[in-house]
């Protein structure tokens, strides 16, 4: 499918196209009219939400004034981020004034400073930096949110652990600074997933000890037997998220489903014979966090009685 392609009244107009004409498409669900004076050639039901999103927002951010600044949630989208539960209805800008902020069907409209190096140009269109908009959306979003949000921004290289201190430091007479500070401490590039962000949320809240992500395990030969999402070298147990994500990488390979799975026993039970005990979640258990941890203190305390051979390797900070 082509990228969707947005075009205003007035270049539909120099084509052509009049406005019968544009009604008649939108009628017909052919075009979709994103907001006044802007319209999607391609149907509705083609995009997902972020797709809707990232339509209105540089729909949006062509019809306003250079002052403006697309932020918050709808900068998450345009920097290509996940988006996991922000709120997608309203594009976001960020004016630099005092006061005049606005909530509207479509568009909220921040008042509050924003300096030169916070605004970058994506697709066109002036945004928040990922620095800028990690912190934004910290001091205004949940904790689960906005670790999801900034794992993936340093997982992704789009920002570092240094930058979000520094920003956070600007921002610590702004509302929410205090939470922003809590994100910015745990944030880790090293979380390939929305779901490995909210496990190690659930890891820290059921008060297990923290785990090393993305670590190598080795026999004792030297002979890598993989690497592990979660390891707990103290409790002895190994963790794998096994998200939807995951799959469909190995899936875009050469390998089929069948050796996939073959694969990830065979590995699965290499980890075994080396004395860690795995324990194994899906998304779904990520909703019942009080079952997980019970699932896994079970395995520690299998753990415990086993003899771990080989050794492992941690994978740095991002």
């Amino acid at each position: 499918m082509d990228a969707p392609q947005l075009i205003s009244r007035r270049q539909a107009l120099a084509c052509g196209i009049s406005d019968t004409d544009l009604r008649r498409l939108c009628h017909s669900g052919a075009w979709q009219r994103v907001r006044a004076g802007q319209y999607l050639r391609t149907p509705q039901s083609e995009l997902t939400a972020v797709g809707r999103h990232l339509m209105l927002a540089l729909a949006t951010g062509e019809a306003m004034s250079d002052a403006a600044v697309a932020s918050h949630c709808s900068a998450v989208v345009i920097h290509g981020a996940p988006a996991w539960a922000l709120p997608l209805d309203r594009v976001h800008m960020t004016r630099d004034r005092i006061n005049g902020g606005r909530r509207g069907k479509q568009l909220v409209v921040h008042s509050a400073q924003i300096e030169p190096d916070e605004i970058t140009i994506v697709n066109g269109i002036r945004v928040t930096t990922p620095a800028r908009t990690v912190i934004d959306i910290a001091r205004s979003e949940s904790f689960e949110q906005s670790v999801a949000v900034a794992d993936s921004f340093l997982h992704q290289g789009l920002t570092t652990a240094d930058e979000l201190r520094a920003h956070l430091l600007r921002a610590r007479y702004r509302p929410g600074s205090r939470k922003a500070a809590q994100v910015v401490g745990f944030a880790d590039g090293r979380s390939e997933s929305v779901g490995e962000s909210r496990s190690r949320i659930a890891i820290r809240r059921g008060g297990l000890p923290a785990a090393e992500l993305q670590a190598r395990v080795f026999t004792d030969d030297g002979v890598c037997v993989g690497r592990v999402d979660f390891l707990f070298a103290e409790l002895g147990v190994v963790g794998e998220f096994d998200g939807q994500v995951k799959y469909q990488s190995e899936l875009r390979g050469a390998r089929g489903p069948e050796q996939v799975v073959i694969a990830e026993k065979i590995r699965e039970d290499k980890l075994r014979a080396l004395g860690w005990m795995v324990v194994r979640w899906t998304w779904n258990d990520l909703d019942h966090p009080d079952q997980l941890i019970r699932r896994i203190r079970a395995a520690a305390a299998a753990a415990a009685h086993a003899r771990r051979v080989g050794c492992w390797t941690p994978t740095p900070t991002i």
